[in-house]
């Protein structure tokens, strides 16, 4: 039997090669998991599409992941990665030979580049979207002592979003900007928020209501 006429297959190969693609933006491991993941990929745009169709497919994949990657390096909001991600899924879809294929393929994708988020906590960890969210608790007792004096002055004052908050952006406090991070909400343009919580030049907001004010 044909390995590759089993709809199940395709899940595998794009699981192996999205897993070890992402795995490679999140962590240093010198490009080994990247060529481990082009490799599976590769099989997978070969097995599946036509010569004719073959490199497009992968083009389209490859643009995709270079979303991913820039909204790492530069971006840092997380909408061109879900973009980016949105367009692989599209190409190893678009070339499986029919829709349960197809299914398999989007759940490898989809499994392989949650999986990826593993690695971190084993191999080292590359520095990319550190904008996004504070991977630690922001706070004294966590062993976070290095508090800057002009940023300690800003707990408890209250600010003014100057663009949205997903979940980092700049605030105003004072007539002076700030950067900073919602804690996981996305907040509004324009919209009155408090600091919450400073860690050396981090800051955490939170949206202004009447518990906050209460607070």
């Amino acid at each position: 039997m044909d390995l590759f006429s089993l709809s199940w297959i395709g899940f595998v190969i794009t699981f192996l090669g999205t897993l070890f693609l992402i795995g490679e933006i999140l962590v240093n491991m010198r490009g080994f998991f990247g060529l481990l993941g082009m490799g599976f990929i590769t099989v997978y745009f070969t097995a599946y599409s036509d010569t004719s169709s073959y490199i497009l497919m992968i083009v389209v994949f490859a643009i995709g992941l270079a979303m991913i990657i820039i909204d790492g390096k530069i971006v840092n909001d997380g909408t061109l990665a879900i973009i980016g991600l949105a367009v692989m899924l599209m190409a190893v879809a678009l070339a499986a030979p029919d829709f349960t294929s197809g299914l398999y393929a989007v759940l490898g994708v989809l499994l392989g580049a949650l999986g990826s988020l593993v690695f971190p906590k084993v191999f080292k960890r590359r520095e990319m979207w550190t904008k996004i969210a504070l991977n630690d608790q922001l706070s004294s007792e966590a062993g976070y002592n290095s508090m800057n004096d002009s940023y300690r002055e800003l707990l408890d004052e209250e600010a003014i979003t100057l663009n949205a908050l997903r979940p980092t952006g700049t605030i105003r406090v004072n007539n002076k900007d700030y950067s900073a991070v919602s804690n996981g909400q996305w907040i509004e343009k324009d919209t009155p928020v408090k600091i919450v919580q400073v860690d050396g030049t981090k800051i955490l907001v939170e949206k202004i209501t009447e518990k906050t004010q209460r607070g």
